[in-house]
């Protein structure tokens, strides 16, 4: 009898300890689910995928981004760039706006774009 109540409470203990295993096992997994690996962006990778961007918003590849052309949520962002306000953005003035941009997140000017300065000059 003896032998059975201490093998019932052994049991006991153990499944008490899955259970706190299986509780820091699924916050584990929920951290890792919404984990975004630090990133460094070059001003030259950044300005490569600019120009990307910018043939993606071209759509019609007359070298311009006309007002129709642009994405509804950064419009008024991207009408910033349209420095001579001709209505459109040209190729050279997405250029210079995008790399203006990518100069104002580079908090210490060393060229890259860590996680963390880009947080920070959202803050700013």
């Amino acid at each position: 009898m003896r032998v059975m109540i201490g093998a019932a409470f052994a049991a006991g203990l153990i499944l008490s300890g899955c259970s706190d295993k299986k509780a820091a096992n699924a916050q584990a997994d929920a951290k890792a689910a919404g984990f975004v690996p630090p990133s460094v962006t070059s001003r030259l990778d950044y300005g490569s995928a600019m120009e990307r961007r910018f043939r993606a918003l071209d759509r019609n590849g007359d070298d311009k981004i006309s007002k129709d052309e642009l994405p509804v949520r950064n419009a008024s962002r991207l009408l910033a760039y349209d420095r001579n306000k001709d209505g459109s953005i040209s190729a050279i003035e997405f250029s210079e706006g995008s790399l203006a941009r990518f100069d104002a997140m580079d908090l210490n000017h060393d060229g890259t774009v860590t996680t963390e300065e880009r947080v920070a000059s959202r803050g700013r």
